[in-house]
């Protein structure tokens, strides 16, 4: 039903933004895991044409013919519901998942970082079920550069510039779009997630505005890249991404200093090792789902084929 979808993509949506304001956590890789990036990306790559082709067309007198064609081929049943859902939860996440995190690092990252791991085999899984020697190459260098990624020290900036906001949401943007890698970690390496955060909380319009004018440029250039990658190099782009998600685990690592120093296990680990597997299960439970609905609607579908023949 209508209804129903709408509600479903709203809750992707939300998932999304939530896990964006959570540094270390990809919402590139909530959308794979969920089933809905190579949607998102396409039709981002479409609205971006569609609206450039619509400021530039007119003035060339080539009218809004293209522009039009571009915009037809987004996805809007999803990509709006997506796009509320993702913005509301965004705004409350900051003011929620901040303080949890505060409150209990460890057991939020042993959580996250159960449902990073499980979601590895969505990127794996695309990729196909031999894996080649390169593939098992490439993956293993992307991970050794997501592991140094995340292991940056975090930076600090009191007044960021009006250009350093448009460069660090772009690159945050990015970040998004790729799975494996944190929009809100690069926020945060680059110092303007403290000012992105206080921003949201505070409603100031001028510096959302920056930010998101900067996403919305660092996305005109960086999705049609990425679509070029999966279309013209595919193995190599999904062997990237699964390499990235597992090095940037780095950064869920439950104990670890201010500094992102990682440190030895301590406290009650039983605890901390059973949010791990709580986020595991979660994560399997769903890609379970996902197998069992995907398995229904092929065998419906050749059980309908003899009749319609």
């Amino acid at each position: 039903m209508p209804a129903i979808r709408t509600l479903v993509d709203l809750l992707r949506g939300a998932l999304i933004g939530v896990v964006e304001v959570i540094p270390g956590v990809s919402g590139g890789t909530v959308a794979l895991l969920i089933g809905v990036y190579e949607r998102l990306l396409a039709s981002a790559s479409s609205l971006v044409r569609g609206v450039v082709h619509a400021v530039v067309d007119p003035v060339r007198g080539r009218g809004l013919a293209r522009a039009r064609g571009h915009l037809a081929q987004v996805s809007w049943r999803v990509v709006v519901p997506v796009g509320l859902g993702m913005v509301l939860a965004l705004v409350t996440a900051a003011r929620v998942v901040e303080p949890l995190l505060d409150e209990h690092p460890t057991t939020s990252r042993a959580l996250f970082a159960g449902l990073i791991v499980a979601s590895l085999v969505v990127p794996a899984r695309m990729l196909g079920a031999r894996w080649r020697a390169r593939d098992v190459a490439v993956a293993v260098a992307a991970a050794v550069g997501g592991f140094l990624l995340t292991g940056l020290p975090p930076a600090t900036v009191v007044d960021p510039s009006p250009f350093a906001i448009l460069g660090s949401a772009a690159l945050a943007v990015c970040a998004l779009v790729l799975p494996g890698v944190s929009g809100s970690f690069v926020l945060l390496s680059t110092g303007m997630y403290q000012p992105a955060l206080a921003a949201l909380n505070g409603g100031d319009v001028p510096t959302i505005a920056l930010f998101m004018a900067g996403g919305v440029l660092g996305l005109a250039v960086f999705v049609h890249v990425l679509r070029w990658l999966l279309a013209s190099h595919r193995r190599v782009t999904l062997a990237v991404m699964t390499g990235l998600m597992a090095g940037s685990l780095r950064a869920l690592w439950p104990w670890q200093s201010d500094d992102r120093d990682l440190l030895a296990p301590s406290g009650d680990v039983a605890i901390v090792v059973a949010w791990f597997v709580v986020g595991l299960v979660l994560v399997g439970a769903v890609l379970a789902i996902e197998h069992a609905v995907v398995r229904r609607r092929r065998s419906a579908a050749g059980a309908e084929r003899p009749a319609d023949a």
